[in-house]
């Protein structure tokens, strides 16, 4: 299928490296825990962890509503096993595309069950206009089009998520 570029990958290297500083200035002298969706996050994370400058942890949570070949989201599926231990700890939920809002809305809750001492979320791509639930992302790079994205972490099929771009699927 042929992709055309929305973001390009210059255009997303600029915002991470503001999302870095920005995340950087806000969370000086404050134990950090960075917490990646899989797996359109992966990119992200990788990115924007080189550039934050102060200390922190890594974790890594699985969420999906899509699968296969869907372009809508279906029935929201957690994996929390694995976490660091995030009590009184600062967590920065990283996620590559606020959609309808339903992933990062259940996992912030599913979070604050283990005490940190405070949540907050990034996202690479804002769908406002798709928002089914009360949420605004704390850091968020770029507001796209209600357009189904693929590239830099996001896939069609578990394709397409090695593009250094965002792109749209044309048919």
């Amino acid at each position: 299928m042929p992709v055309r570029e929305l973001i390009s990958a210059a255009e997303i290297e600029r915002a991470v490296t503001d999302l870095g500083k920005r995340v950087s200035l806000d969370y000086a002298d404050q134990p950090l825990t960075v917490l990646g969706v899989l797996s359109g996050s992966i990119m992200l994370v990788a990115d924007l962890m080189r550039r934050v400058t102060v200390p922190h942890k890594l974790g890594l949570v699985q969420a999906s509503s899509y699968r296969g070949t869907a372009t809508s989201p279906g029935e929201l599926s957690l994996h929390l096993e694995g976490l660091p231990d995030l009590t009184d700890r600062d967590i920065l939920l990283v996620d590559d595309i606020l959609d309808t809002g339903r992933t990062l809305a259940a996992l912030m809750e599913s979070l604050r069950q283990r005490q940190p001492r405070s949540i907050r979320s990034a996202v690479l791509l804002w769908k406002k206009e798709r928002s089914q639930v009360d949420l605004t992302p704390d850091y968020h790079c770029f507001d796209i089009p209600d357009e189904f994205v693929v590239g830099y972490g996001l896939d069609y099929n578990d394709e397409y998520r090695h593009l250094p771009f965002i792109g749209v699927l044309e048919n």
